[in-house]
């Protein structure tokens, strides 16, 4: 899903520097869902994505079904999707049972989770953080034995909406487990937006130097309006592995006051509108935008798919001109 290039990168040299969004909203974004999606319906959102530009994708979670209703059909969106184009499908897997049922699919890598703030993993997975770490290495030779990758996740990184601040030590005790499982990624999860430039920096520098070797991304909800800066400061940290969400999708069943993951249009923008490069269509992906946006019969907080590319220009008769 991520890898991190140490090598910094700013607005102002960015010359085509290549930046990699992982399109999470067909599992982070779907799972708060109440209108249970069609599985075809699903594969096309999907698929259209790919179509887009997208290579890496988060397409379903082998959660428990009825934790998640949503996400029950996992195995059928899967074996549905276009891989000709050379897609990378993650999922998110919980525990030993999700394991066995991904083992039995084509996905590329699952994603272990496990939140920095014990209340919060607690909420999400009904454990301990000791307990979800130790139940990990059987759920890491599953996927081992069957040829799939491993990426780990750590949600509440930047905040606990149970428990307030999370310190860069409790994400790298986080960490170094996963290391120790032979986990060569990871992902920083902002599970309620509750990441600020200083807290991205902290984390993200106490990562790079304790557990060094490990890959990072990050994984931002714009709860609070801040997830757009919170990305340009992980780039001026070196990140260049992004998670986002079609529309602005998103959220946690598990955490109050959760609202949308950062939206995909919105950071193809900043960063195309910046000098890096996505080698992703954005009109292909407004296009896709939309097609959620009805599927799930409400607006999404997407911007750009509101108003277009600043360059985009429309008929002088498609609005009123002023009077008097």
């Amino acid at each position: 899903m991520m890898t991190a290039d140490h090598g910094r990168s700013t607005p102002e040299d960015a010359g085509g520097t290549p930046i990699h969004v992982t399109e999470v909203g067909p599992r982070d974004g779907l799972q708060i869902e109440k209108a249970i999606l069609p599985t075809e319906t699903k594969i096309a959102i999907v698929n259209g994505l790919i179509d887009a530009g997208l290579r890496r994708l988060e397409v379903t979670s082998f959660v428990s079904p009825r934790a998640v209703p949503q996400l029950a059909d996992a195995a059928e969106v899967i074996a549905g999707i276009d891989r000709s184009k050379g897609a990378y499908l993650t999922a998110l897997v919980p525990n030993v049972k999700g394991a066995e049922r991904a083992a039995q699919t084509d996905v590329d890598a699952i994603v272990l989770v496990c939140s920095a703030s014990e209340t919060h993993n607690r909420k999400n997975v009904n454990r301990s953080i000791e307990e979800s770490l130790t139940g990990f290495a059987d759920v890491v030779r599953i996927a081992q034995g069957a040829g799939i990758d491993v990426i780990g996740a750590i949600a509440t990184s930047f905040g606990c909406p149970f428990e307030g601040e999370v310190p860069p030590e409790a994400v790298v005790r986080i960490a170094r487990a996963y290391a120790d499982l032979g986990v060569r990624e990871v992902g920083l999860g902002d599970t309620t937006g509750m990441a600020t430039p200083p807290t991205v920096r902290r984390a993200v520098r106490a990562l790079r130097r304790d557990v060094p070797g490990m890959e990072i991304g990050l994984h931002f909800h714009n709860t609070r309006g801040v997830g757009l800066a919170n990305v340009l400061v992980g780039i001026d940290e070196g990140v260049t592995h992004f998670d986002s969400a079609m529309g602005g999708l998103g959220g946690c069943p598990f955490a109050a006051g959760a609202t949308g993951n950062i939206c995909t249009e919105d950071l193809v923008y900043l960063l195309e509108e910046s000098g890096y490069s996505t080698g992703i269509d954005l009109e292909k992906l407004i296009g896709v935008a939309h097609e959620v946006e009805a599927a799930i019969g409400r607006s999404l907080p997407g911007q750009v798919m509101k108003a277009g590319p600043r360059l985009k220009l429309h008929s002088t008769e498609a609005v009123a001109t002023a009077a008097g």
